[in-house]
């Protein structure tokens, strides 16, 4: 585990800066408790070419949202020649941007549900007689339920939209699935345990991620185990088809008849106490000092 000088990147100037300086600190304590040479670093408060000045040999990067999850951040550790753990340039890039994402799965035949871009000249009621109430708005490119919400009759679409655009000048409804909401850990080319998520909130919102602590997380998620493979392999052919690599985590609905509908890949889980990946690894065995060492052992460039 002869890592080098280290840098856990973490905090950020995204919407999810407070949620990366927990998970960073957290992936920063579990490095050093495996004796890895590790260190804090902020990029909103040090310059990235620091990294190169102070001689880091590797990067985890623990951020979260814009200019840490969008390829950003990887194309700068590229240039500068240093390793870096989660996806590359092109699938971070493609990941963080819902729409994208879900036209680059329609192009290969999996399943994500209906949706409708909203612009400012859009006709938000033709939009909610297409896809129905409820449905949700959100940010084509944010984390963490961050600019989302859950419109339950056609005349709130207006001010969901609003709240929305604030976030990202791209905003998408997507068609309301009504069934268990699921998340599959990958981690390298394997894929751990389904989590079931239950929240007795509207919708699993960013409180329920990081607040609450009446969220459940159930494991096993409570589908048979060939149903369970065959999520998880839809899930593994999701992260594929995105050029994904690494580790990431895919979430995704079930609706009433047990069909699956893939909703985003998040290419730098949260690594938090109340966080998805260390609690699927967790389920197997795998210990949160593990992980981060794994994951870290992951880190390339190219």
């Amino acid at each position: 585990m002869n890592f080098g000088k280290v840098a856990v990147l973490m905090g950020g100037k995204s919407a999810e800066r407070e949620v990366s300086l927990k998970s960073g600190s957290m992936v920063l304590a579990a490095l050093k408790k495996k004796g890895v040479d590790a260190h804090s670093f902020d990029p909103q408060e040090r310059d990235l070419l620091d990294l190169v000045k102070e001689r880091f040999q590797r990067v985890f990067i623990a951020l979260h949202g814009r200019f840490g999850e969008d390829g950003t951040v990887q194309g700068v550790l590229e240039w500068l020649g240093i390793p870096y753990t989660g996806s590359g340039v092109l699938a971070s890039a493609l990941a963080m941007d819902k729409l994208r994402t879900k036209r680059m799965w329609a192009a290969e035949g999996l399943p994500t549900a209906s949706y409708a871009v909203l612009e400012k000249d859009t006709d938000l009621k033709a939009v909610a007689k297409r896809l129905g109430v409820p449905m949700f708005v959100k940010p084509a490119s944010e984390g963490s339920s961050v600019g989302m919400t859950k419109v339950r009759k056609a005349s709130a679409l207006d001010e969901a939209f609003a709240l929305a655009v604030n976030y990202d000048p791209v905003v998408i409804a997507e068609k309301f699935i009504d069934g268990p909401e699921l998340t599959v850990a990958i981690l390298g080319d394997r894929v751990l345990p389904i989590i079931r998520i239950v929240t007795p909130r509207e919708f699993y919102d960013y409180e329920a991620k990081y607040i609450a602590n009446d969220t459940q997380y159930l494991i096993p998620c409570g589908v048979t185990e060939k149903k369970e493979k065959a999520l998880q392999a839809l899930c593994l052919k999701a992260f594929r088809a995105l050029g994904c690599r690494g580790w990431g985590r895919v979430d995704l609905m079930l609706d009433k008849r047990g069909k699956p509908y893939l909703l985003e890949v998040n290419t730098s889980p949260g690594m938090t106490d109340h966080s998805l990946v260390p609690m699927a690894a967790r389920a197997v065995g795998i210990s949160y000092e593990d992980l981060c060492v794994t994951v870290l052992e992951m880190a390339r460039v190219g």
